[in-house]
């Protein structure tokens, strides 16, 4: 479940790239959010993580209430949600096995699990033969495949997809959603921010957002607002 509330998002410059923006997402939704280039679709996916922290409003992704966290806390909200960035950040002098088995690692995974664990996503997203090269020697979908297997190696329960096909040709990234899509259908929730029209399907909730604030929510009467979990977070404060 995650929950925004009134959230807004202000830099110092005087620059405000949220407003005021509301939305409840159930677990197993796949929603689309929409719009122009810095409408605030980005600044939802960092707020998400807690690598940005809003101005105003709060956000509750699971059993976290995001403004209450502690910093030696965000490393497990960011085992809860996984992010695909729009430039992949793919390490350029790791092979792409060693990319995607970085995070469990870290978490002393024993290597066993972790070997299983990538071969068995690098067969899902459709790249079996590419974890012993390195980034330089693969094609723009082929990189977008290893970095959607990296954001859900740790089996996140939320993934969110900034411009996951922007810098791709159509046939290409038609197939990327797709695999999102079968992400999707093993129970992960699934945000994409995209400017491809073509991916609204009526199977989709869809999100608008124009400078920072929400203009429309397809979810708007079939999903209607959770006012007493957003009580509840306010009262817990």
């Amino acid at each position: 479940m995650i929950i925004f509330d009134q959230v807004s998002k202000a830099y110092p410059t005087g620059n405000t790239v949220l407003e005021n923006v509301s939305f409840h997402i159930e677990p197993g939704e796949f929603v689309i959010l929409t719009g122009p280039s810095g409408a605030g679709k980005t600044t939802i996916g960092r707020l998400l993580i807690r690598d940005l922290t809003p101005s105003g409003g709060d956000i509750k992704v699971g059993d976290w209430i995001l403004g209450k966290m502690k910093s030696g806390e965000i490393h497990l909200l960011r085992r809860l949600v996984g992010v695909v960035f729009q430039d992949y950040k793919i390490i350029p002098d790791k092979t792409v096995f060693e990319n995607i088995s970085l995070a469990l690692e870290i978490i002393n995974y024993p290597q066993k699990q972790i070997d299983e664990r990538v071969k068995h996503l690098l067969e899902l997203v459709g790249i079996p033969d590419k974890g012993e090269l390195f980034p330089i020697q693969l094609s723009g979908g082929e990189l977008q495949r290893a970095a959607i297997a990296r954001a859900i190696v740790s089996e996140p329960k939320v993934l969110f997809a900034d411009e996951p096909t922007g810098n791709l040709d159509e046939a290409t990234g038609r197939d990327i959603y797709q695999l999102l899509r079968a992400i999707h259908g093993l129970g992960t929730t699934v945000i994409m921010s995209t400017h491809n029209q073509s991916f609204l399907d009526p199977g989709n909730r869809h999100i608008h957002l124009e400078k920072g604030k929400i203009i429309s929510d397809t979810a708007t009467s079939a999903h209607p607002k959770k006012h007493n979990e957003q009580r509840a977070m306010k009262n817990d404060k």
